[in-house]
């Protein structure tokens, strides 16, 4: 599961046309329509004004060890470094894809964190004298929010390291008495209480689904919730669309052979041949490197000289082609690359996942989409984002990771096609996805895509299979 090298972490709000969101809900087998739009429009405004600060940028990454280590324990532990955590400006335009930063980049994540803290102190009443779960507390930022709106109390629940600095943090700030940090699985602790009024989590992953933390969510609702309690959030949407990528297929998946043009600081052309003879520096900031020397600074325009893979050097390395494509690729869609509609996937009986009812075995489905294109236009890739929502508030709140809406941590999941398809306005690109939990590890989603086009001009079917890991 790739990253872009020239992605973008940031919208900007004044220049985001945001589409209005429909989630249904499946309460009583009626099916209600409720447009997220206002509330998450307002969130964004929000943010724009006030975004979350974090804590010194300057503290140190620490090792603790690697040895007799499960794949699980590697995947916790990837969450526990501390530099994960940290917000550093430098960042704010760089995209990085090492698993040190994801943390981090959640805590920075302004729609992520802001969302919670309105959900949270915008309706102290549901929280004033309860008993509140954190499921997978991380930093416990979460728990803070509800130990300030009057919490009774609230346990923190962190598998990974991070729940030792974790404890540091509500002491530090005078939350001892409310809060209790435990470290280990939700699945395998034992609370010092019967029940708890309120189950709050950041259980999303990429794709919705990666990691697999909703069951723990789950495990979680069904041992200690009270009968009448609260899941924070109790509503999930999985959308998909379709986007013209040639550009980056190109440079991911068929690594066609480049041409590399430079520029000195004056913007002359610079001959490339003489660049290798500067003392050069990668910096892995955009599809390109930076040359320094004392005297003169070259920027690449273009990508570096890559190979096509079905020959390499004379050697035929086709099957990297074939790896490629079955791996999800995490990235910012540029909205103008947007092609077809984009469906809301009718996951089950219902058209949102709801939190509060549903059961482990609903993370696998199989689901219809009709992609209808609103121009002329080709298709490389389909694109899956998705919404989550806090209905039991006292006013409906929520964000959406979709590529109209202001970027987040999770950004969008491209599935790139072995076709390039030539769609026309009206034409419809219809399939099924179907999305499981992978046998040897779980934390994994094996997805399978069929589709078909019938249009003027193209015809093409295919079935095609995906791994997120």
């Amino acid at each position: 599961m790739g990253r872009r090298k020239n992605s973008q972490t940031s919208t900007s709000l004044n220049n985001t046309q945001h589409q209005a969101t429909k989630v249904c809900f499946d309460d009583d087998d009626e099916e209600e329509n409720i447009n997220l739009d206002d509330s998450i429009v307002a969130t964004e405004k929000a943010i724009a004004m006030d975004d979350v600060t974090m804590s010194d940028p300057n503290a140190p990454f620490v090792d603790g060890g690697d040895d007799d280590k499960t794949s699980a324990d590697y995947y916790f532990d990837s969450y526990s470094h501390f530099g994960i955590h940290e917000l550093r400006s430098i960042f704010s335009s760089v995209d990085v894809s090492l698993p040190i930063f994801t943390l981090q980049e959640m805590l920075k994540d302004a729609v992520r964190t802001k969302t919670y803290q309105n959900v949270i102190f915008q309706n102290k009443f549901l929280f004033k004298d309860k008993v509140v779960l954190d499921v997978g507390a991380g930093t416990g930022i979460l728990s803070l929010f509800c130990a300030k709106a009057g919490a009774a109390h609230v346990y923190a629940v962190e598998c990974s390291h991070i729940a030792n600095m974790a404890k540091e943090i509500v002491e530090s700030n005078g939350f001892s008495n409310v809060i209790t940090v435990m470290k280990g699985k939700i699945e395998d602790i034992e609370l010092p209480v019967a029940k708890v009024d309120i189950i709050i989590s950041e259980w999303m992953g990429y794709f919705l689904l990666f990691e697999n933390m909703l069951d723990s969510v789950l495990y979680a609702r069904d041992k200690w919730l009270v009968n009448d309690g609260i899941v924070l959030p109790d509503k999930a949407s999985l959308y998909l669309t379709a986007i013209e990528d040639a550009e980056y297929k190109e440079d991911k998946i068929e690594c066609k052979y480049c041409l590399v043009s430079y520029v000195d600081e004056n913007h002359f052309p610079v001959d490339p041949s003489n660049v290798w003879n500067l003392a050069a520096q990668p910096a892995s900031i955009s599809r390109g490197w930076h040359f320094n020397s004392s005297y003169i600074c070259f920027v690449a325009l273009a990508c570096m000289l890559a190979p096509v893979w079905n020959n390499v050097y004379g050697f035929d390395m086709t099957c990297i082609k074939k790896q490629a494509m079955g791996e999800p690729l995490v990235d910012t869609v540029d909205q103008n690359q947007i092609v077809t509609n984009c469906q809301l996937l009718k996951v089950g009986y219902a058209c949102t996942m709801d939190i509060s009812k549903m059961v482990s075995g609903d993370t696998s489905f199989t689901v219809p989409f009709k992609l209808v294109a609103e121009r002329d236009d080709y298709i490389h890739a389909l694109v899956a984002y998705f919404d989550v929502s806090f209905t039991k508030c006292h006013k409906l709140m929520g964000f959406s990771t979709g590529p109209r809406s202001r970027a987040t941590h999770w950004k969008q999941t491209v599935l790139y096609l072995e076709d390039v398809l030539t769609i026309c306005q009206g034409e419809a690109l219809i399939g099924s996805m179907t999305v499981a939990p992978n046998k040897k590890n779980p934390r994994d989603i094996d997805i399978t895509i069929k589709y078909s086009l019938n249009g003027r001009r193209c015809v093409a079917s295919r079935t095609q299979h995906y791994k997120m890991r």
